[in-house]
């Protein structure tokens, strides 16, 4: 059976996604979820700044987080297109949850090893590398083909507003109890995703059928990518975007504390306002029946424009207003260029394709936050924003090149409805 169609039939409204009730259940456990990772990403930042007062410090530890990614990624998404990825999400997620609390144990001593900080970011990496293209390739298979792009929207707005609250309560929860209780609130959030996944119908699944097993199947995957454009040029500006502007857990913190004088509380009501920002611009994206590379170029465009404006901004009113406009059009980058990929790859080929996307987007961090972080250890936290938007804007100016040098008629709009 294909994916439950919506009571009514196709809609063009902003949550017509939430109408199918797989996809209502893995929404509500997911943003518990990511909620509680949240936590422990910022919480352990502010634990690795507290212990070391390092900016590379904190770039290395940002680099545990995501180095399996860069390693592992096309091989998680392999993993991802042979499997049944809701009993592999299971595994994954419970893994996941058992790391969260280890990393409190750890919290709860008087002085963490910092050794043993850095290990356990690079176990939850190995999770990272194996999630991300199982559960982003999982979206497209509870909806009917025609809300692919809206369920795509819904979950990157899913995402983004978890960081609106993620951050915030960590601020809460570092000052009053510790950073311990970051952790193991994260831990106890897994129940939420692991209990949705359990009680969805597999019979409502638009499941792929699972690719077979043979030589060659990564390599494979890549050929596929460069040899269509819609994939390719994408995911290129992803690579330069990815190193260089989305690494806001090294820069922001810097440019908080040493920039503009405020503390880490501040840092974390500043992360929930652009977080904000990216929740609204999502809302905004899941409208839209159809993606089209120039949208993911001008995404671009804002992002490296934003960004710039951010890193010469003097106060922090004026920051909390900026810091808006870089949420929504950083997500308005991420998700159409997520929602053309997802769109134009096949059924048998998505997850190798999006284990791609997170390899030049996750996968990238652990090359560019040891690098910002130096950046702004030299030369200060607003030259390291000021690479991010440039290297925004670089990759909107190759975005550009690369669509006028495309031969007339081949890169169509992409109806998912």
């Amino acid at each position: 059976m294909g994916a439950q169609r919506p009571e009514g039939g196709p809609s063009t409204s902003t949550f017509a996604s939430l109408r199918v009730r797989n996809f209502r259940l893995f929404f509500a456990g997911q943003f518990v979820s990511q909620v509680g990772n949240w936590l422990t990403m910022v919480g352990q930042t502010l634990l690795m700044l507290h212990l070391t007062g390092n900016g590379v410090a904190v770039g290395a530890l940002v680099a545990c987080q995501f180095l399996p990614v860069l390693f592992l990624g096309a091989w998680a998404g392999l993993v991802a297109d042979r499997s049944d990825k809701r009993r592999l999400l299971l595994i994954i997620q419970s893994s996941a949850m058992v790391q969260s609390f280890v990393l409190a144990g750890l919290a709860f001593l008087d002085r963490p090893p910092i050794g043993a900080l850095y290990a356990v970011a690079l176990a939850g990496g190995f999770a990272t590398a194996f999630d991300s293209p199982a559960r982003r390739s999982f979206v497209v298979e509870m909806v009917p083909r025609e809300l692919v792009n809206n369920a795509v929207s819904l979950n990157s707005a899913l995402m983004t507003s978890a960081r609106i609250f993620g951050p915030a309560l960590a601020g809460l929860l570092v000052s009053t109890v510790g950073y311990g209780w970051c952790f193991a609130i994260d831990g106890i959030s897994y129940l939420a995703v692991l209990g949705a996944l359990a009680a969805m119908r597999t019979a409502d699944l638009r499941a792929a059928v699972p690719a077979g097993r043979s030589k060659g199947q990564v390599r494979e995957g890549l050929r596929y990518v460069a040899s269509v454009p819609e994939l390719w040029i994408p995911l290129a500006m992803m690579t330069v975007i990815g190193t260089l502007a989305f690494n806001f857990q090294v820069v922001l913190p810097l440019f908080v504390v040493r920039s503009l004088g405020e503390g880490p509380r501040t840092f974390t009501l500043l992360f929930s306002v652009l977080s904000a920002g990216s929740f609204l611009g999502a809302l905004g994206t899941a409208r839209r029946r159809q993606v089209t590379l120039p949208m993911v170029v001008l995404g671009a465009l804002a992002f490296g424009v934003s960004m710039t404006v951010l890193a010469v901004t003097p106060t922090l009113p004026m920051a909390y207003a900026v810091a808006l406009v870089v949420g929504a059009s950083s997500v308005a980058f991420m998700t159409s260029s997520t929602a053309l990929v997802q769109t134009r790859a096949g059924a048998d080929m998505r997850g190798r394709v999006l284990a791609l996307q997170s390899m030049v987007f996750l996968g990238s961090t652990p090359i560019g936050g040891p690098l910002l972080g130096a950046v702004c250890e030299v030369l200060g936290a607003r030259v390291g924003l000021l690479v991010g938007g440039i290297g925004a804007l670089g990759a909107a100016a190759f975005g550009f090149w690369a669509v006028r040098r495309l031969p007339a008629g081949p890169v169509a709009p992409l109806a998912v409805g």
